[in-house]
């Protein structure tokens, strides 16, 4: 049966969005998800918010835009369109999986808020050295979805970001973290009635790039399109 996966648009690296999750399987059909092809959600069995440039700090009540490592410009556009994405997969049960700056939005969607700058905050950078993303350890929540996906309470993750979630949404659940106390997963907390959702800071699209087999990459992509297989 063909199934099909919307990622949404980014300006950092997308190609490796659609290389990952339709990998060798003819069965998964991809559309590029735009503000200006936005009708086309409705032919989507499952959504991937994609990374990239910092979400303009207006849509979680700050006016700071002046932080360290803030973009030189804000992209409002794909910040709305993105948030409409989600509560579209949330109204209509598609099973959404939401990456590094996605996972961002999903927690600015439902009321939470940001650390607009990890290392101004006193912690670690999680940042790419140069060409190549960094690569930590992760503590992972027993019992919950992550935990679900790799059977263990250990993980090795890449990391590739300069932001990371402040205050989480009462609506979620944090399921995994760095050493320094970055929250590195997220999903519902109570999931009765609720769509698949799973949000990871790190980028399991690039992690097989590094580590082959890592299953922090290749079995989210595989649970993520179950849960669309189980959907329909």
């Amino acid at each position: 049966m063909k199934i099909v996966i919307g990622i949404t648009d980014t300006e950092a690296s997308y190609h490796n969005y659609p290389l990952w999750i339709k990998g060798e399987d003819l069965s998964v059909e991809i559309k590029t998800l735009r503000p200006d092809n936005k009708s086309e959600l409705r032919l989507c069995d499952g959504i991937v918010l994609s990374g990239g440039v910092d979400t303009h700090p207006r849509f979680y009540g700050s006016n700071n835009i002046k932080y360290p490592n803030a973009p030189s410009e804000f992209n409002e556009v794909r910040d709305k369109f993105e948030l409409d994405v989600f509560h579209y997969s949330c109204n209509n049960h598609i099973p959404l999986l939401a990456i590094c700056r996605g996972m961002q939005l999903v927690n600015i969607a439902l009321g939470g808020d940001m650390i607009q700058d990890i290392e101004a905050d006193g912690k670690n950078s999680h940042r790419r050295n140069g060409a190549s993303d960094g690569i930590h350890e992760i503590k992972i929540e027993k019992g919950s979805l992550v935990y679900e996906i790799i059977s263990s309470e250990n993980g090795i993750v890449n990391s590739a970001h300069h932001q990371a979630l402040g205050i989480l949404s009462d609506d979620l659940l944090a399921n995994a973290w760095s050493a320094d106390g970055i929250i590195e997963g997220l999903e519902w907390k109570n999931k009765t009635g609720k769509n698949f959702l799973l949000g990871v800071q790190w980028h399991p699209e690039r992690l097989g790039n590094i580590q082959p087999g890592n299953p922090l990459g290749k079995n989210i992509r595989e649970t993520f399109l179950n849960a669309v297989r189980n959907k329909l």
